[in-house]
């Protein structure tokens, strides 16, 4: 279901009211109070947050109707939890429960299925790093939660890497006009060099332009490590004539290359 679509779980979000904020301190102050009429118009009047929230998710094709009830639910309990003698909006407030919200629904329904124990390791040292945030006034080290935690620094490390959401390699990072550079070519593998990317594609399109027997030769001997006389039992032939046939195949190669 598209975002432009007008209707979402069955609400026309064209017709979606926009509260004041006297009319919203004064709803607050009923629904603190126990009326549920006053409550459902709170939220009610509140759901183009949500609306806004999951347009920040709209590329990780969730279904949008899912990520709308999920916000909602984020926005109900931020409602009802928000301390009207805090000087802050409720919209300030709402916000991010609505994104912390969906995004626990997002980790909890990854495709890559991480162990409950990991989860709650993970929220556990999410939760310990925000304390220690608040009580330190500066970002806690991992060896810091994990004493907090009193579980290994490995442990805390594996929990908190497997909650992180994937991301496609193909998710642009910039674009300008029409060209866009996309995750996958800011990636680099450290293993193997662009010489040594280069030199083996070059071995594989001159192995592919020479004959069968000579391209199996080649293959036994120097990707297989077999022996001369072992190639030419395995093939019918002399060792000379191995020999022979792989300085040919190896000449062909070097003149190819």
């Amino acid at each position: 279901m598209a975002l432009g679509k007008v209707e979402i779980c069955g609400i026309d979000t064209s017709d979606l009211p926009t509260l004041t904020q006297e009319k919203m301190n004064i709803l607050m102050k009923k629904s603190k109070e126990g009326d549920e009429e006053a409550r459902k118009e709170l939220i009610y009047g509140n759901l183009r947050l949500v609306l806004s929230v999951i347009q920040k998710f709209q590329n990780r094709g969730e279904n949008v109707d899912d990520l709308f009830q999920v916000g909602c639910i984020g926005l109900m309990k931020a409602l009802d939890n928000f301390d009207m003698t805090l000087n802050v909006r409720p919209s300030t407030y709402c916000v991010p429960m609505i994104i912390g919200e969906i995004r626990r629904y997002l980790r909890d329904n990854n495709a890559i299925r991480v162990s409950r124990s990991i989860r709650d390791t993970a929220y556990r040292a999410l939760k310990v790093r925000d304390e220690l945030t608040e009580k330190n006034n500066k970002d806690p080290k991992i060896s810091d939660i994990s004493k907090a935690m009193d579980v290994p620094e490995e442990d805390v490390i594996i929990a908190l890497e497997a909650i992180q959401d994937p991301v496609s390699l193909f998710e642009p990072i910039y674009q300008e006009g029409g060209d866009a550079i996309y995750i996958m070519d800011q990636i680099k593998d450290n293993a193997i060099s662009e010489d040594d990317w280069v030199r083996d594609l070059s071995i594989k399109t001159a192995l592919s332009r020479l004959q069968r027997r000579e391209r199996g030769i080649i293959e036994k001997r120097f990707f297989q490590g077999k022996t001369q006389m072992e190639v030419a039992q395995e093939i019918g032939i002399s060792q000379a004539q191995v020999s022979r046939l792989e300085k040919s195949a190896l000449n062909q190669m070097k003149k190819s290359i």
